[in-house]
């Protein structure tokens, strides 16, 4: 009677076994196949790839990822010449659907990667960080706007990426750096709304606002940076946090807003002194929650006060510094 049911115990645990071992399987087929055909990964610099990049025994400056060549392998085309005196070629629109795309990402962050490396493999990229592609006309004008202070060695990184993901895209797009001037509690928010309105004096004509975090980069170039009929969130799967969002409503890290969209809102709010509370703030005024409509009406792109201290036009991109104040002194508790 022992043996029968000793028997029957372990034919029980192997099909357990088995049933386990099949679900297993199951799982990691199907975890593939959404992470191959996922197109809003991100991957987010970390203070360990940060460390090695900086180490004086990095690796050699060769750069393993596939779409971050020199021009000649690229796949875009030359700009067609024009003869004095003639008028230039109607271009055809660009496709929605970009044949230059390659897909999946090698995002590395150990390579040394100075400027002029990147200047080198981005030779259509016009002073201040402009670009137009040479074979067809593109549906928007793209600003992408970068909060920034003191995070040279993440820009020059995003630079090496971002430039060729956008020309592979077929994008008219500038790039604008806006650096907080000196040493108070950063405000990302505040720096997003200088960002627009400088963007505009430059170029009236930018109908898509691409706002990015300076340490996020796409793992996939078929994500687009452009804008659509509502407001788009780009970072929707990010390594740092298992390629899941924080939290539902999360809008931070890259997102995009066409100017009528930005406009609608009031921009975003100026009164978010340090990280966090700003992307909750944002998603809301897209949800027209009753409490955010109140506040939106006074703080925003209609109430923002900075003071342009230089505007620098580098090969790769335009550096605005700005002095946006100060956070309010709150009174002692007690």
């Amino acid at each position: 009677m022992s043996r029968l049911l000793g028997g029957t115990l372990e034919r029980v645990c192997k099909a357990v076994l088995l049933l386990c071992l099949l679900h297993f399987l199951v799982a990691v087929i199907l975890y593939f196949d959404v992470y191959a055909q996922h197109l809003a990964f991100f991957s987010r610099f970390s203070a360990r790839g940060t460390a090695r990049a900086l180490h004086p025994a990095a690796s050699s400056s060769t750069n393993c990822s596939r779409p971050n060549t020199t021009a000649p392998s690229s796949g875009l085309a030359e700009a067609p010449s024009v003869r004095p005196g003639s008028t230039a070629p109607i271009l055809p629109p660009c496709p929605d659907s970009p044949p230059g795309l390659v897909g999946r990402l090698l995002i590395e962050f150990t390579s040394p990667m100075p400027l002029e490396r990147v200047q080198r493999e981005n030779p259509g990229v016009l002073l201040g960080g402009r670009y137009t592609p040479p074979d067809c006309t593109p549906a928007q004008t793209v600003a992408v706007i970068i909060p920034f202070r003191h995070r040279e060695h993440h820009l020059r990184y995003w630079l090496h990426y971002l430039h060729p993901i956008l020309r592979r895209q077929r994008l008219r797009y500038g790039i604008y750096v806006i650096n907080q001037h000196g040493e108070d509690t950063f405000n990302r928010a505040k720096l997003l709304n200088v960002g627009f309105l400088e963007a505009l004096k430059e170029d009236a004509t930018y109908d898509c606002f691409i706002f990015s975090d300076v340490d996020l980069v796409p793992m996939d170039d078929r994500n687009l940076y452009h804008c659509g009929d509502q407001p788009r969130h780009f970072a929707i799967a990010v390594d740092k946090f298992g390629f899941r969002l924080p939290y539902a409503g999360y809008f931070g890290g890259v997102s995009g807003l066409s100017k009528a969209q930005f406009l609608r809102i009031n921009g975003f709010p100026n009164e978010y002194w340090g990280w966090g509370g700003e992307d909750d703030d944002i998603f809301n005024r897209f949800t027209k929650i009753q409490n955010t409509i109140l506040t939106m009406k006074q703080d925003g792109i209609g109430s923002v006060r900075y003071q342009v201290l230089e505007v620098s036009r580098q090969p790769l991109f335009t550096n605005i510094t700005v002095d946006i104040g100060r956070p309010p002194s709150w009174p002692p508790r007690g």
